[in-house]
Order: C-alpha cells, then structure tokens, then sequence
C-alpha cells in the first residue's frame, strides 16, 4: 500500500492519535490549504494533503519541543511512509533542523500558522462562520497581540514571504480554501 497518498490510512492514522476535536480540525484546516496550493500548483493534491494531515498528528500525545514532531516521524517511518514525506513534517517545526527546501515544505509551513488563526478570527464572529471573515479581519486581529497569543504572528508573515506570495493574496487564498471545506473543519 502507497501509505503516504492513503488518506483513508492517514485518517485512521490521525484520529488514532488525536482526540481533541479542535487539533482534529486544526489537521483538516491546513490539510484544506495545503491541498488547495497543491491543485493550484499543479501538485500532487493526495501526498500534499496527506503530509498536512498528519504533520501535528503526534501532538496531543508529544507536546513538547523535545518529541513533537520527532515522535511523529519514528511512528511514519515504522508505518512505512516514505522520507521526503517524513522530512516534509519535519520541516513544519523551525526547530526540527529540516530545512525548507521544498514548495511543499514552504507551503506547509505558510499553511500551518494561518489556518490555525483563521480559525480563531471566525470563532470570534457573531455567526462563528468562516463565509464572515474577509482579509482585512484578519489582519487587524494579528495586530492584537492579546488575541489568539500562542499564533506566532512572524511565522505568518515569514510562510507567505516564503511562498512568495503577498500576505493579504495568501490569506485570501486560505479563507476561500476554508470555505469551501467548512463542514469538515467546523466552521
């Protein structure tokens, strides 16, 4: 079995080890981004998305800097998961030593912080939906430095510079992603 490009496998594998509901939808809203980017870049939209998946999937059970996400990647490689992909996780963590290296790499990273926080503007909105919250929300929110605190605003900034792509384009992007997969990642 091509385990990397198994997103029924990576999803077993993903709820296995994660129960909290919001790291769940966390994985599906940079998995909703990631792919989103992969299809526009003419990618592999199966193994990109599959890599977003499952890049916090160790989280709940290896919190800290120290396992997460190292612990991840010895569970892939048992699995059976090819290394670029593994490398792929890695990278998401600036203090992994994995260089970004790849578009895939690049995206993730520009992916992982974003969603997170565009989850966080739509929570805040009187409908909680995500069909509410436009570019200019969201940038006003990363100005409040007391909202959503744990999202590292410079990973935003550095993941869109990364991708070249200007932020208020990339945000845009990752809305309209989220959109479209509302249902999935609850909003």
């Amino acid at each position: 079995m091509d385990t990397d490009k198994n997103r029924e496998y990576c999803l077993t594998l993903l709820q296995q080890y994660t129960k909290s509901d919001s790291l769940l939808k966390h994985a599906y809203a940079v998995e909703t981004c990631v792919r989103a980017y992969a299809e526009k870049l003419n990618e592999d939209v199966e193994y990109w998305g599959n890599v977003a998946l499952l890049h916090d999937f160790d989280y709940e059970k290896y919190p800290t800097a120290e396992d997460h996400p190292f612990k991840g990647a010895e569970i892939l490689r048992a699995q059976g998961f090819n290394e670029e992909f593994i490398s792929s996780i890695l990278s998401h963590a600036d203090y992994s030593g994995v260089p970004r290296d790849t578009i895939l790499k690049k995206v993730l990273f520009a992916c992982d912080e974003l969603a997170g926080f565009i989850t966080a503007v739509t929570y805040v909105r009187p409908s909680k939906s995500i069909d509410e919250v436009e570019v200019n929300s969201v940038k006003k929110k990363m100005k409040d430095k007391a909202f959503a605190r744990a999202v590292n605003r410079d990973d935003i900034l550095n993941g869109a510079e990364g991708i070249n792509i200007p932020l208020d384009e990339h945000i845009s992007f990752c809305i309209n992603a989220m959109r479209k997969s509302k249902e999935l990642i609850g909003l």
